[in-house]
């Protein structure tokens, strides 16, 4: 058992999502056929355009642009909220089929680390209990196998990790980061949110040149529940990498 760290890794995406949105967008207004199309957008950088489309609030086109994630070091926790974005497509380790008996890592929250080194040493004493309850109630659900693990892990807790794979297209991601990348957001699933979004920007930069939450581009919609910080939002979001 060990303390789980965070890690997001972009497995796959669609090739060239900037020129596959601009091509749908062009496609919308244009009276030329398909390979006329794709020669032109493929002639030239369509940064600027995809830019232009966006802005104008046209983001269906978005969604001819696919990524998949693969993310491990994150607790169940934060699954529970990544799971209420629905218009995604999720794999995830189970607890079902795969047994715990050797034991799980955990997701230390940054706030019990910052208590001190004895109040840390009391959450891992914890988890190494809960470990202890798990591997009692296999023993007596028949030892290993599905079976005995099904019920056994109900005694896991939120800070069990997991690793999973989540695909979402570009016109949800943006939504995902809106919301996610805030500072009010809970922090785990607000520092995966980050990660991805460097991703994206690497991979379709006119895409996600803008993305992040609402006060890159405005005022905060948070009203009295501002956290007060975007300034240091828009730094984080201009120096990411």
């Amino acid at each position: 058992m060990a303390k789980a760290k965070l890690k997001v890794i972009l497995l796959r995406a669609t090739p060239d999502p900037d020129e596959i949105v601009a091509l749908g967008a062009r496609l919308c207004y244009a009276q030329a056929d398909i390979e006329s199309l794709r020669e032109r957008v493929e002639a030239a950088d369509q940064q600027k355009y995809v830019e232009r489309v966006m802005g104008r609030g046209h983001l269906s086109v978005t969604e001819h642009a696919s990524f998949t994630f693969a993310v491990e070091g994150v607790s169940r926790a934060l699954l529970a909220q990544l799971t209420r974005h629905r218009i995604a497509s999720f794999s995830v380790q189970s607890q079902r089929y795969v047994s715990m008996a050797d034991g799980f890592d955990y997701v230390i929250p940054p706030s019990i680390s910052a208590l001190g080194e004895a109040q840390e040493r009391e959450f891992v004493r914890q988890m190494d209990t809960m470990h202890a309850w798990y591997r009692s109630w296999q023993e007596k659900l028949g030892g290993s196998g599905e079976a005995a693990n099904q019920d056994a892990r109900f005694v896991l807790p939120n800070a069990a990790a997991t690793r999973l794979l989540v695909t979402m297209n570009a016109r949800e991601l943006l939504h995902f980061f809106e919301l996610r990348c805030c500072n009010r957001a809970q922090w785990e699933i607000r520092e995966m949110a980050w990660q991805m979004l460097a991703a994206c920007r690497r991979e379709a930069p006119a895409l996600f040149a803008h993305a992040g939450p609402a006060c890159l581009r405005g005022a905060c919609p948070e009203g009295k529940n501002t956290c007060g910080r975007a300034d240091e939002v828009r730094e984080r979001a201009q120096t990411l990498d």
